[in-house]
């Protein structure tokens, strides 16, 4: 399923969703032009890696815990591929700007860095002792897509279907379409557990336990930063 946009008009411009994905894409052309030596430090230095992280929690020593909890944030701006940034930052296109437009550009802010940090730390805490870097804004977009389940739950999203040789576009309501999208991360993540293969964190693949914590905090934390107050959506 390919999603295009929502039907909920925001009332303010969404400069933050805007800046988070130039962000992105300014790092990400940043990544691509570095040689492979320099790319894999700069990795290391900036993703997270569940290793080092518990190795520094370990150690009881602020100035090596420090730096490791920064990677929490700044792993959330590096990604691995153009197909990675793509799908992501298209997701934070799409559902950013209403939750944007409900919570207010700071307070947005706050969210989203905060469902990005307790996402990578929810793969962390089912990985602890992988020396795989993890990365990528998916923890941060999949808690965006939690607090639009809860607020947005009928809005209909634009679907492109393939079925064979043709591509069949639908409205989907959110509450089934982001439903869906949760539960096969939570099905992954649960897979994960019971044996090693391509989809989970240790092999390197996709960090599912991110995408579902972070959906899980998106749908906590929204509501406590003002998710649901009387700011309304302006009708088209």
């Amino acid at each position: 399923m390919v999603p295009l946009h929502d039907n909920n008009p925001t009332r303010i411009t969404p400069f933050v969703t805007y800046g988070f994905i130039g962000l992105n894409i300014f790092i990400f052309l940043y990544q691509v032009s570095l040689p492979i030596p320099e790319l894999q430090q700069f990795v290391e230095a900036y993703a997270v890696i569940p290793k080092q992280l518990t190795t520094s929690f370990q150690s009881g020593d602020w100035a090596q815990i420090g730096p490791q909890v920064m990677t929490l944030f700044t792993s959330q701006f590096l990604h691995g591929g153009f197909l990675h940034l793509g799908g992501n930052m298209l997701f934070l296109w799409i559902f950013g700007n209403n939750i944007e437009d409900q919570l207010g550009h700071v307070r947005f802010i706050i969210f989203y860095l905060l469902c990005g940090a307790l996402a990578a730390l929810t793969q962390w805490f089912f990985s602890m002792s992988s020396p795989i870097p993890m990365l990528g804004a998916s923890g941060a977009i999949a808690g965006v897509l939690g607090a639009y389940i809860i607020r947005f739950p009928k809005a209909r999203v634009l679907t492109l279907i393939p079925l064979g040789f043709f591509i069949i576009p639908i409205r989907i309501p959110a509450i089934f379409f982001l439903g869906f999208w949760f539960l096969q991360q939570a099905l992954y993540s649960v897979a994960s557990l019971q044996v090693r293969t391509t989809i989970g964190m240790e092999e390197g693949g996709v960090a599912y336990w991110a995408h579902a914590g972070g959906f899980v905090f998106g749908v906590i934390l929204g509501p406590l930063l003002g998710l649901f107050s009387d700011r309304e959506p302006a009708s088209r």
